[in-house]
């Protein structure tokens, strides 16, 4: 398949990344079909993708009458044969686990036509963990984005050993295509390059709380008053979405017995079971829209 055969984009997921990554698509041309199982979450996708989109109005990314056409271009469905009818590209935007991964990858390569290309936008696991239960192992890599898509824009390409160079190469012009800058992996590595940097300062910084060392609060002002930031790392938590942080902790620490990583995941989880799960729900470790972070005084002299 060559990038100009990529017209249909079928996004697996719609929870923070995977709306961003289909708006980006539907931005750059490609129609787009979002997949949801909970009805839930797919009555609240159409409102979210809005809202995104007027984020990018505001920033200038996009104007109202682009924002309106690309909103005509994304399809939420809860039909997985619907979902997967005449799509070119998948991108898997599921819970860390690479067992619901490859199944869920395995279930719409019975639905998806032959020749489409799959990706995973997993954080930190590799692509050759469930290459094989995709059913198209040479058709596919992992494609990662980082949020948000629009100014964040930065896409990490890693194959597994068993990806075609065809496929690495298409999914390198797709991010181009989606005003993305490709970062070409040369082997598979546990959380691309960003994310490697990100995930260890997230886990300096949940456990420098969880063992009661500094709060919330004194841990981002530190961070933000060094390095000149407008924001710490638990306000980035609360972007990324708690409850994403958690599963992905939870699952390390199960795999690892790492004793701290159990700590950390437990302090995660005692959000979520709260329903805080950061920006989306309104309230995380800070409160939304005002979170105190962006108080102008919480980095200064006392």
């Amino acid at each position: 398949m060559r990038i100009e055969d990529v017209h249909r984009v079928l996004v697996i997921g719609s929870g923070t990344m995977g709306l961003q990554i289909g708006l980006q698509a539907a931005t750059h041309g490609y129609d787009v079909v979002v997949y949801e199982t909970y009805a839930a979450a797919r009555e609240a996708a159409p409102g979210r993708l809005r809202r995104y989109g007027e984020e990018q109005v505001a920033a200038r990314v996009i104007d109202a009458i682009e924002l309106e056409r690309s909103l005509g271009r994304v399809t939420v469905t809860g039909d997985p044969a619907t979902a997967g009818a005449d799509v070119d590209l998948v991108t898997e935007c599921v819970p860390e686990d690479p067992e619901l991964k490859g199944r869920v990858l395995g279930q719409f390569n019975e639905l998806c036509p032959p020749g489409a290309v799959f990706t995973t936008n997993t954080s930190t696991l590799l692509p050759s963990m469930f290459a094989e239960a995709t059913g198209r192992p040479d058709r596919f890599a992992a494609l990662h984005f980082h949020i948000p898509v629009w100014s964040a824009n930065v896409v990490d390409v890693m194959p597994h050993p068993g990806t075609s160079a065809e496929t690495t190469e298409l999914l390198l012009d797709f991010a181009r295509r989606i005003g993305q800058i490709p970062i070409r992996m040369r082997r598979e590595s546990i959380g691309y390059v960003f994310n490697a940097v990100y995930t260890a300062m997230n886990r300096a910084a949940l456990t420098l709380v969880a063992n009661d060392v500094a709060s919330v609060e004194d841990v981002d002002r530190a961070w933000m008053a060094i390095m000149k930031m407008p924001i710490g790392p638990f306000g980035m938590l609360d972007d990324v979405g708690i409850d994403t942080a958690w599963h992905i902790t939870d699952y390390w620490a199960k795999v690892t017995g790492d004793a701290q990583l159990h700590a950390n995941a437990d302090l995660l989880r005692s959000y979520v079971d709260r329903g805080c799960t950061g920006i989306k729900s309104g309230e995380g470790f800070y409160h939304y829209p005002n979170p105190a972070y962006a108080d102008p005084t919480f980095v200064k002299c006392q």
